[in-house]
Formats: C-alpha cells, sequence, structure tokens
C-alpha cells in the first residue's frame, strides 16, 4: 500500500449515516444518538472519568505537572503550566485491524 495515500475523515454525519442505513431510524434522529453519545463522552472526561470502548480503545486523561521547558528558538528555559492532557489508546484489537490492513 502507497504509505503517501489521502486519509479520509469520518465525520458526525457519517456515524448518523451509518446508524440511519442500518437501524433504520430518521436522519434526525440517528444524529441526536450520535450527538448523545459524544456529549456523554465529554461529559465524562470532563468530569475527570476515562473513557473505554471495548474492543476500539481507552481515551485517558493525565494530569501533568508543572515544569520547565525550553524554547527551541532561543533556548531560554520557560515554566510549562501544569494542566490536563488525553491521549487516545488503541485496544489489540485496533492495532491488530490496523496493521491487517496496510
Amino acid at each position: 500500500m502507497d504509505s503517501m495515500r489521502s486519509v479520509g475523515t469520518l465525520t458526525r454525519a457519517d456515524l448518523a449515516e451509518t446508524i440511519n442505513r442500518k437501524m433504520g431510524f430518521s436522519r434526525s434522529e440517528s444524529l441526536e444518538l450520535v450527538e448523545a453519545i459524544l456529549g456523554k463522552m465529554c461529559d465524562a472526561m470532563e468530569d475527570g472519568e476515562n473513557v473505554k470502548i471495548s474492543g476500539f480503545g481507552s481515551f485517558v486523561l493525565r494530569d501533568k505537572n508543572e515544569r520547565i521547558g525550553r524554547n527551541p528558538k532561543t533556548g531560554v528555559e520557560v515554566p510549562i503550566t501544569p494542566r490536563r492532557v488525553m491521549t487516545f489508546r488503541a485496544s489489540q484489537k485496533l492495532k491488530e485491524r490496523i496493521a491487517s490492513a496496510s
């Protein structure tokens, strides 16, 4: 496979279209369902919870302490403020699917 292939983007509308086709819900009901799921995920992360979707992966929150960074252009040290970051960890099943698709 060409490593320079263009990468498409899956959107909320695409997810809603899949629900519409597979479940028979109307387009507006399908979009509401997608919005409700994404809203629930966002609320959980806002409350400090990780989100795990079996067979897909986990959205993991981590609190980073203040640390000293360096401006790469000037070399001047600057403090980096404490913050919460989110990472995505793919499940083993998803990693295997991606690896076999290349």
